[in-house]
């Protein structure tokens, strides 16, 4: 039997390699020419199947290609549309994702706020773009009659009184002219939810309006303002205020110094926690000043100042303890009027509670406690300079500064001036900020327990890219949110230590 088997496998064996054994057999008995020219069209052969193979992989990778060129620049538009389009299309064409890291391996080292090292770019000559610049240079000054032609670069803010920039601010704006991309980065139909639609047609205007004009006036013992006008239409009842007041004839923005940068980070976080008393802030380039450093610029506000800028704004008078004593009377509560002889102010209860919150998040001082009585003040500290840390023996008496609200609307606070300091530990925060204060704002605080403020700090701030890149991108600014974030778990703390009540607040 296994004999047989044997057998009947050899021979199928057999007829499966007859067939090859037949064409090898014949194909050494051909002449040498014949098998040359076999050889030669097997290889042929081949070689048409290896190219034809290689051509549809470089077929299928270019598709693939085009697949992911489809998918990114799908829904982007056209820069070259109309005016009427760029209010309900993103103004950027790329998308970037903001991802929240779970650990930083460093932790924030902070002396006032983070400003990485500046590189100067490097100009490109262009013979024919100079040219042009000179020609539209000449045909402005032709128009504007009185143009300062040796306004040097680095000008100080008492030389400048009333210029008209026009050519000055063209020489700065050439290299972006044909790019139509705005530095507020607003890439969905609609900003973050905590933004008004006056607040970001306030960060486009003051980000990207033409300067036209800009003069430093005084008012009253503050220091002096550098004020800029730029193309923009303001309401006819703004017009007629500013006319009244005489310092804009439309709609104006403030320029700080580049060390007063906490205003935009202090705007943003205002509008996150619900607040809504600070005025619009961002960070803008002017190549006329501060040799091209950012510089803080916040929306010129002229229903603060209702009666001139020479009386000064609409400022509350208080000291230390006629404020504790408004506090504890709940001045205006429930639309109920005080008494004449109380002593209350014209501020609502509530909008202490929402300042406290504001001013200790951000370690502001200089409204409720500008003699730094409630910390321990560094010798370069202002308040330590002027003498006033020793006035904190009788604090009573000591007046507070900076409570600013609009001339038409006494019951409301304005937030100004929200200079904070981030490199302040948690051992020397200032809780006379919070003294008297017995109830906070729901929507605020809802916002710092929910663990959501660094995701809404960083969509916020992302919308402003010159102050994004001058703080040293997301890794800079993750380290201003860390300081907030340690303060806010700290004020957690105290909330739950001294039962205060955390109501909702809608005067």
């Amino acid at each position: 039997m296994i004999i047989s088997l044997v057998l009947m496998g050899k021979s199928r064996f057999h007829w499966l390699c007859f067939p090859c054994l037949r064409l090898t057999g014949s194909f050494r008995r051909c002449p040498l020419s014949k098998r040359t020219l076999i050889i030669g069209i097997i290889c042929v052969i081949y070689l048409f199947f290896v190219v034809s193979e290689f051509g549809l992989s470089q077929q299928n990778q270019e598709r693939r290609t085009d697949k992911d060129k489809y998918r990114h620049t799908r829904g982007l538009y056209n820069l070259e549309t109309g005016d009427a389009l760029q209010d309900s299309v993103p103004t950027r064409s790329n998308v970037v994702y903001i991802t929240l890291r779970t650990k930083r391996l460093k932790p924030a080292n902070i002396r006032g706020t983070i400003r990485p090292k500046l590189r100067r770019k490097v100009r490109r000559n262009n013979t024919a773009g100079s040219a042009f610049t000179q020609n539209k240079l000449s045909t402005l000054e032709q128009d504007a009659g009185q143009i300062k032609s040796n306004f040097e670069r680095n000008t100080s803010w008492g030389e400048t009184r009333d210029v008209d920039y026009k050519s000055l601010d063209l020489i700065n704006d050439f290299n972006f002219a044909d790019s139509h991309i705005s530095s507020i980065r607003i890439y969905s139909q609609r900003a973050p939810p905590w933004l008004s639609p006056q607040d970001v047609e306030a960060m486009r205007f003051l980000a990207d309006a033409k300067v036209l004009r800009i003069k430093e006036v005084s008012h009253g013992v503050s220091p002096s303002l550098l004020i800029f006008q730029g193309e923009a239409s303001g309401s006819v009842s703004d017009k007629q205020l500013a006319d009244r007041v005489g310092v804009c004839g439309g709609q104006c923005g403030v320029i700080n110094s580049p060390v007063d940068n906490t205003e935009v980070f202090a705007f943003h976080l205002d509008r996150v926690l619900g607040l809504n008393r600070t005025l619009p802030a961002v960070s803008r380039k002017f190549s006329f000043l501060h040799d091209g450093q950012p510089c803080p610029v916040v929306s010129w506000d002229a229903s603060l100042y209702p009666e001139g800028l020479a009386a000064g704004s609409s400022t509350l008078r208080l000291t230390w303890g006629a404020y504790q004593s408004s506090l504890k009377q709940r001045c205006w509560h429930i639309n109920i009027i005080p008494k004449p002889d109380s002593g209350c102010s014209t501020a609502h209860h509530y909008e202490w509670s929402k300042l406290a919150l504001f001013d200790f998040l951000l370690q502001i001082h200089h409204r409720l406690d500008q003699s730094c009585c409630g910390f321990r003040p560094r010798q370069e500290d202002l308040c330590v300079e002027l003498g006033r840390h020793a006035e904190c023996v009788d604090q009573n008496n000591i007046p507070l500064a900076n409570i600013v609200h609009r001339g038409h609307d006494p019951r409301h606070l304005v937030f100004t001036n929200n200079k904070g300091f981030f490199d302040r530990n948690e051992d020397n925060l200032d809780f006379r900020l919070l003294q008297g204060i017995k109830e906070l704002p729901e929507q605020a605080v809802s916002v710092l327990r929910s663990r959501k403020l660094r995701e809404k700090l960083l969509q916020s701030l992302f919308l402003d890219q010159t102050y994004w890149e001058s703080q040293g991108g997301r890794q800079g600014i993750d380290k201003l949110i860390d300081v907030i974030e340690r303060r806010v778990r700290v004020l957690l703390t105290y909330i739950n230590a001294h039962g205060i009540k955390v109501i909702t607040m809608n005067a």
